[in-house]
């Protein structure tokens, strides 16, 4: 499966998230410690978002290759410092895509989108979710994967006002009903909230002084990393975390 990372506080270079720690998400995409339901590496393409100074919204940067053959972004993200960052590698699912635009994350407008996992049965299992859908949405799919379709479905919810928490539980609400199984670490950050959810993968967080870090596994070997449980929704502040089991948020 993949990894994925999300980080709100004090601006700091990406290259802390990306590259220097002991288990940075670099060293992550070749050397994953939990790739539990399949893969071994992370290979397929890698991405991340970011807030520039003063931006209302983030940039992107994303490639199909490994995060490991980009040369130039170790000394991009050395010297590039954001408030707000969601960074993901990827292990594609066998019989998707590997191409630029699968690769995490997904944006549109202020919103960063990352999943973690595998709906099962994929596609005829959320055929009838599509059908819901603006047709238009269907149509601009960043690519033909399970993860571009479950952003779809969040986004969708969030464009009709739905509060972020309950969009993202909703959705895995609905994909767990009609393809049970399914691997559902779901992350989203607009640059001042976070939203993540553990649904058949791990997921750890440190909070900070004034500072939260969500990361598919911890960075290094600091105490301060605390494992979120199976079947959660974390929704996170630069200042606070909030954990509560993911379906009683759809009531």
């Amino acid at each position: 499966m993949c990894r994925h990372l999300g980080y709100l506080g004090p601006p700091v270079p990406l290259g802390r998230l990306l590259f220097d720690p002991p288990h940075a998400l670099a060293t992550q995409a070749w050397a994953p410690r939990d790739m539990r339901g399949g893969g071994t590496i992370n290979a397929d393409g890698f991405g991340a978002g970011w807030w520039p100074p003063g931006a209302a919204a983030p940039v992107r940067h994303r490639s199909a290759m490994p995060i490991w053959t980009d040369t130039t972004l170790p000394t991009l993200a050395a010297v590039t410092s954001s408030r707000a960052v969601l960074a993901a590698v990827r292990s594609a699912t066998v019989g998707m895509p590997v191409v630029e635009s699968a690769a995490a994350p997904f944006t549109d407008g202020r919103w960063l989108f990352s999943h973690n996992g595998v709906i099962r049965g994929w596609p005829s299992a959320v055929a009838a979710m599509a059908r819901d859908l603006p047709v238009e949405d269907l149509l601009t799919l960043d690519a033909p994967t399970d993860s571009a379709f479950l952003w779809a479905c969040v986004r969708a919810r969030l464009r009709s006002g739905e509060p972020p928490s309950k969009a993202v539980a909703a959705v895995v609400g609905e994909v767990v009903a009609v393809a049970p199984g399914s691997r559902l670490n779901l992350l989203l950050n607009d640059g001042h909230q976070m939203i993540a959810t553990t649904l058949g993968h791990a997921l750890s967080i440190r909070p900070g002084r004034g500072s939260t870090l969500i990361s598919s596994e911890p960075l290094d070997a600091g105490t301060a990393w605390q494992s979120v449980p199976d079947g959660q929704l974390v929704v996170a502040t630069a200042a606070e975390v909030e954990i509560t089991p993911l379906f009683s948020a759809q009531r």
